[in-house]
């Protein structure tokens, strides 16, 4: 299993939104990934700040 793909479902594990779900959205470079918030923001994270669960959107 591809941990780090476009739609993955992540939890957040650091900052002030730790603990939410994104969905990544674009694979950037090797430590840098663009995710989707539930409320459809999209930004920019370190993929050493997310936690990758087993679902996919």
């Amino acid at each position: 299993m591809a941990a780090i793909e476009v739609g993955r479902v992540c939890v957040k594990t650091f900052g002030r939104d730790s603990g939410e779900e994104v969905v990544i959205s674009k694979v950037i470079d090797a430590n840098f990934v663009m995710v989707k918030n539930s409320k459809g923001k999209e930004s920019k994270a370190s993929i050493r700040h997310l936690e990758p669960t087993s679902r996919k959107a």
